[in-house]
């Protein structure tokens, strides 16, 4: 490992050329900058300058030294920082998972305002849907869930908070069949049309799609918005959020249907582990935690196409 002075001197004999111009720029004697050179040859038992040409160069062994030697100091800069971060109460990273459920450009402004603390956290953030959600953080692979729709489930050191309730319609397009028949419809009526689902991510336990009719045909697609735009075009029927379809339903391109099973308002859910006391996990429990932000994420924007 090189020290920042013997990383220096060879920065400044590359970009000069000469021992009294690389001593001038780190402000010694021509003399203290010549034998430091030697003493780094002798400590590599290397030859690292050219010195048979009117321009003092550095050899092709110099010049690797040189390269790797940054690379190191850079290395060991971060590693510094890195240290000094958890010194301080911040975690080296923070995985965030939101159900797809939620808009993740709802998000962003929240993602803004932590890069502005500065801390050195690298954040992740990734999707998943009903059952993946919860099991993302039993299973490690989240710090912190964000809209997770099933009741908390039972793991260790579990904590979680209620972040808001969604609404749901069952709605279908204009040209669809079901359009055309009175309401309330039965689950009868319902199952003879095909559902778009949103697929379950869950990797451990049985898929689920809510509002699917035992024995209904089944499209099932990557996202809510996908689901939303299914539905709009007539490829089959579902509940959707209210909220987010409001402007599709006044405007006709969706219509919406009573059943005589309504679907019950969903609790959406934050989650995280007891044994997390990190500084970003905490600030963003304080800012979801808000109410402003909790309903603008529950009840998402209006779907515009």
């Amino acid at each position: 490992m090189l020290s920042e002075d013997e990383l220096a001197l060879l920065e400044a004999i590359r970009e000069s050329g000469s021992l009294s111009r690389a001593a001038a720029r780190l402000g010694k004697a021509p003399s203290t900058v010549s034998h430091a050179a030697r003493q780094l040859e002798s400590r590599f038992d290397a030859l690292l300058f050219d010195r048979r040409r009117y321009r003092l160069q550095l050899t092709p062994a110099g010049r690797l030294l040189a390269q790797e030697a940054a690379r190191l100091m850079v290395d060991v800069s971060r590693m510094t920082q890195r240290v000094r971060q958890i010194a301080s109460g911040w975690e080296d990273r923070l995985w965030i998972v939101s159900d797809e459920l939620l808009e993740f450009e709802l998000l962003l402004p929240v993602i803004r305002t932590f890069d502005g603390l500065k801390s050195g956290v690298a954040l992740r953030l990734t999707t998943e849907v009903l059952g993946g959600t919860w099991e993302a953080l039993r299973d490690g692979r989240a710090d912190l869930v964000i809209g997770a729709t099933n009741e908390p489930p039972g793991m260790p050191d579990l904590r979680w908070a209620e972040l808001g309730v969604m609404e749901w319609v069952f709605a279908v397009s204009p040209r669809h069949p079901l359009a055309a028949v009175k309401t309330p419809l039965t689950r009868d009526q319902i199952a003879e049309h095909r559902a778009v689902v949103v697929a379950d991510t869950s990797r451990q336990t049985a898929a689920r799609g809510y509002g699917v009719v035992g024995g209904q045909a089944a499209l099932a697609v990557p996202s809510m918005r996908a689901k939303i735009l299914a539905q709009r075009e007539g490829l089959g029927v579902g509940w959707l959020p209210r909220q987010r379809v409001a402007g599709l339903l006044a405007k006709g391109e969706l219509v919406e249907k009573k059943t005589v099973d309504p679907r019950e308002p969903n609790v959406l859910y934050l989650g995280w582990r007891g044994d997390n006391d990190g500084r970003a996990l905490q600030w963003w429990l304080d800012q979801l935690s808000q109410p402003r932000l909790a309903k603008r994420l529950v009840q998402g924007a209006e779907v515009r196409f």
